[in-house]
């Protein structure tokens, strides 16, 4: 008789299971992102998943518990876009420059990751936290430069952050492209107060940083 391999067999449920349970993720991230996140059915998700009903309890709760772990996922993947290289910038304007960079390159290579965002960050707070707490922390450093700022840190933070929404459901729905992404991070420097000339500074900064750290195949992304 062959001999059993208890270990072997407990990785390979294992595996089979985060199969599962990414798949069910993947799923829901494809239905949040055309549609409200509470109009979304459990039948709908097992649909679209190609999974069982039973099977779908398996690895969550509720509902509640599966959009929790989107959000998760989402935030996770944030400050994997931010850091560390933002903290390898030194100026606090290019560091914004670079964060919404990231968030609309993201966007323009994975339009449906930009609708899931634009909607979930409004859905669900905790989503945009990290994003936020990085921005205010940059903000609060260009804004302290500024000789009596003609805006505050809070008002500054949700203009910027209700730009960046707007392009990425926008972006989602294939009303803008790549064309348009220079002009949107201008547009969240103005929003924040900063001059013409040196919006263009910091985006000539962002250039330089971004063909420092990619292959050439990618700097024209960034002209």
């Amino acid at each position: 008789m062959a001999k059993i391999n208890l270990e072997r067999r407990a990785e390979i449920g294992a595996e089979k299971r985060a199969r599962t349970r990414a798949q069910i993720l993947a799923a829901a991230n494809a239905l949040f992102a055309k549609r409200p996140w509470d109009s979304v059915t459990v039948d709908d998700l097992v649909n679209e998943a190609g999974v069982a009903k039973g099977t779908f309890y398996v690895h969550f709760v509720d509902l509640h518990a599966l959009t929790a772990a989107v959000a998760d996922e989402l935030i996770k993947t944030f400050d994997e876009m931010l850091q560390p290289q933002r903290l390898s910038i030194d100026d606090p304007l290019v560091r914004i420059a670079f964060g919404c960079n990231a968030f609309l390159e993201r966007a323009l290579d994975d339009p449906s990751w930009a609708s899931l965002v634009a909607r979930m960050a409004r859905s669900h707070p905790a989503v945009g936290q990290i994003a936020r707490r990085r921005l205010s922390e940059d903000l609060k450093l260009v804004l302290e430069a500024v000789p009596n700022p003609d805006l505050s840190l809070g008002l500054g933070l949700e203009a910027a952050l209700g730009v960046v929404l707007q392009v990425l459901a926008a972006i989602g729905e294939g009303r803008l492209s790549s064309g348009d992404r220079q002009p949107a991070i201008r547009s969240v420097l103005r929003a924040i107060g900063v001059g013409k000339s040196q919006a263009t500074s910091a985006l000539a900064q962002l250039a330089r940083i971004t063909r420092a750290a990619r292959p050439a195949s990618f700097a024209a992304k960034t002209d």
